[in-house]
């Protein structure tokens, strides 16, 4: 195995931390924020910093953006990784930055990675120190800060969301390290084969970090070769692949990933696409998530996107959870997977849905409308004084099992109507039942009035 010999013998750091961009010429991607002429650049070209939380995968330039806006500020930059920081290290931050500002009038940049892992009272501390400018505030998360910040912290910082890198950028990042002779591998001769390049950036997933660190291991693996114009390293395919046997997934169960996993999984089904529906579902298992909560996931796209249209598909997705409890995961992921295939092609409705939210806030939002009498039960002889009970039809002893013209609701909603089933699979049938019993209510009524 050879060694790369590198002319910074006292930098042992990894590639990618050597080659970190130190201006915005040499930052790659995030193109949507930092373009010339965007709000960010001009507000970074002009060294005025404002706080700002960016939100964005790992290896996207995150903790980079924030060193470029504190060198180009002129601001003391303080770092905390709320991993192994806690309030100690918080209050000394602040302390240091309101000796910095009181000496040498200087302003502070405190940058705190993982931002997300704070709790509520560590992320509060922050709050006057922002407010009164003592810090400009930048925060780094993977999680969506909708959920991972509190209000407070949103409401002062500005949500800059950075995208996963497009194989230009990727490109760019290469093309640096392989050229740097400073910081990158520019004193070594090393090539890529044109399959082992698209390999490359396609196992990087949108991430300079693990581009970076792949080609560092792949150039330390990969013997040299003499040729006429001396010693050259030319990574291959092979090479590649025994750094990455096998391609992880991107996952992080119970992260925003999985969630906009479940998200598509969900509206692929939904949408009627079994082929989507199966993909995104294997993507979550291939990434370790829980079959049994696509299991779940399916009992409430069942009643709520299929509903009467098909009852069968409830029961089928309960099937499919019961065989997975009871033979294990190998035939019970298939069996959900048949599921998953079943509702996807079942027809839809949310007509039960619907009707079941709008009586929900109706019943949170009206009085609460008393029983009327003749719906009330009445087994005492002072009850049925009173009236309960007086007047009640009993469906079984009217033609056809239904009592045409009683009135169920209260009173006060007479006439409404909550359910409205759809022309499509067997809420057609529910449709054309319920427009019959409407028609003989409707003459019952006719009759009455005459």
């Amino acid at each position: 195995m050879t060694t790369l010999n590198f002319d910074f013998a006292d930098d042992f750091r990894p590639l990618a931390a050597r080659m970190r961009p130190r201006t915005l010429g040499e930052y790659a991607g995030q193109q949507h924020l930092i373009a010339p002429g965007t709000a960010l650049n001009k507000a970074i070209s002009a060294g005025k910093v404002f706080s700002l939380i960016l939100w964005g995968p790992p290896g996207t330039g995150k903790t980079t953006l924030a060193e470029v806006i504190a060198s180009h500020a002129d601001a003391a930059i303080i770092k905390l990784s709320a991993v192994t920081s806690g309030i100690k290290d918080i209050r000394e931050a602040i302390s240091a930055a309101q000796q910095r500002a009181l000496q040498y009038q200087q302003r502070t940049l405190l940058f705190v990675d993982e931002v997300h892992r704070f709790n509520k009272s560590q992320q509060d501390a922050f709050l006057p120190f922002i407010e009164d400018g003592t810090i400009t505030f930048i925060g780094a998360t993977t999680e969506n800060p909708s959920f991972a910040l509190n209000n407070a912290i949103l409401s002062r910082a500005r949500v800059c969301v950075l995208k996963p890198l497009s194989d230009a950028d990727l490109q760019q990042v290469l093309s640096s390290a392989l050229s740097d002779k400073e910081r990158g591998l520019g004193n070594d001769a090393i090539t890529l084969t044109a399959q082992a390049q698209q390999l490359l950036l396609q196992l990087a997933a949108g991430d300079a970090r693990k581009l970076l660190n792949l080609l560092e291991q792949a150039a330390e693996l990969t013997e040299p070769e003499i040729t006429d114009n001396g010693a050259v390293k030319q990574i291959s395919v092979t090479t590649l692949k025994q750094l990455v046997p096998k391609q992880l997934p991107g996952f992080d169960n119970q992260g925003d990933m999985f969630f906009d996993l479940i998200s598509a999984f969900h509206k692929s089904v939904r949408g009627s696409d079994p082929d989507a529906a199966l993909y995104w579902y294997c993507r979550i298992l291939a990434g370790g998530g829980d079959p049994l909560y696509v299991a779940r996931r399916l009992l409430a796209i069942a009643s709520e996107d299929i509903g009467n249209a098909d009852p069968r598909a409830l029961t089928l997705a309960l099937n499919a959870w019961d065989t997975f409890e009871r033979v294990g995961p190998a035939e019970g992921e298939r069996a959900i997977a048949q599921a998953a295939v079943y509702l996807a092609l079942a027809p839809k409705s949310n007509a039960l849905y619907s009707a079941f939210n709008q009586v929900k806030q109706l019943v949170a939002e009206q009085p609460d409308y008393e029983v009327p009498l003749h719906l009330r039960n009445a087994p005492t002889a002072l009850m049925q004084q009173l009236g309960f009970g007086k007047s009640y039809r009993y469906a079984h002893d009217e033609p056809g099992a239904y009592a045409a013209g009683e009135r169920y609701l209260p009173a006060e909603l007479a006439g409404l109507r909550f359910y409205q089933p759809v022309e499509r699979g067997m809420e057609k049938q529910l449709a054309e039942k319920l427009q019959y019993l409407r028609a003989l209510d409707a003459q019952s009524q006719q009759r009455r009035d005459e």
